[in-house]
């Protein structure tokens, strides 16, 4: 996977450094070369200097074929920018801004933008959010704990009931889109071939339900 991380602080660096560790391809841009220190010598992703929401620098940077970008310089209102500039305009399929103001949070996620927050579980959060791999992340709940999440029918479940894929409190299914009609499937409804699915899933159980989806 493609990440471009915007900003380049504790969180910023933290995060590179992990996605680098899980082989993603990285590219750090940063305000100033000396951002880039607490990234160390070892690291092997790219880096770039300027400023952040500039176009030409997100395009230099790789954007029209990023598959993710994690805005988190130290304001607010540039994590915003970035995040609608890569939602509208380059279409970039994850989306992730750190948030300082938690007032903020339910604008940024109607703009189809993810919010994280503090340094170490900011880090944490981001990492699971962009480790969904196979599923595609319709939007955020409430403070984000909670994600609407969008699953193809794999050769893995086609059979399996409702019942099955459902952990209570930690993940369920809301609603099954069946040959362009999409209901409420009862806990007995059966998954079919071509089935999409359309899952509640608390973020700390993503690891659970990718295993119980057989994605892991």
């Amino acid at each position: 996977m493609k990440v471009i991380v915007v900003g380049c602080g504790k969180m910023g660096s933290g995060l590179a450094q992990e996605l680098v560790k899980k082989g993603h391809t990285v590219t750090v841009v940063g305000s100033t070369l000396d951002e880039f220190s607490m990234l160390g010598k070892a690291f092997k992703g790219e880096t770039i200097v300027g400023v952040a929401f500039d176009k030409q620098i997100l395009e230099q940077a790789g954007i029209e074929r990023a598959d993710a970008i994690v805005a988190c310089t130290k304001s607010d209102e540039t994590n915003a920018l970035i995040g609608r500039i890569s939602r509208n305009t380059y279409r970039v399929p994850r989306v992730i801004s750190r948030l300082y103001d938690p007032r903020k949070a339910e604008i940024y996620r109607s703009l189809g933008i993810q919010t994280i927050s503090t340094t170490e579980w900011g880090v944490r959060h981001a990492i699971e959010l962009l480790s969904y791999d196979q599923l595609d992340i319709i939007a955020g709940l409430g403070s984000g704990g909670v994600e609407i999440v969008r699953v193809e029918t794999t050769e893995l479940l086609v059979g399996k009931k409702i019942v099955d894929v459902t952990v209570v409190g930690e993940f369920s299914v809301c609603a099954l889109s069946r040959q362009n009609q999409t209901f409420l499937p009862t806990l007995g409804t059966e998954l079919q071939r071509g089935d999409v699915v359309y899952f509640n899933v608390l973020v700390s159980s993503v690891k659970k339900f990718k295993h119980v989806l057989g994605l892991l």
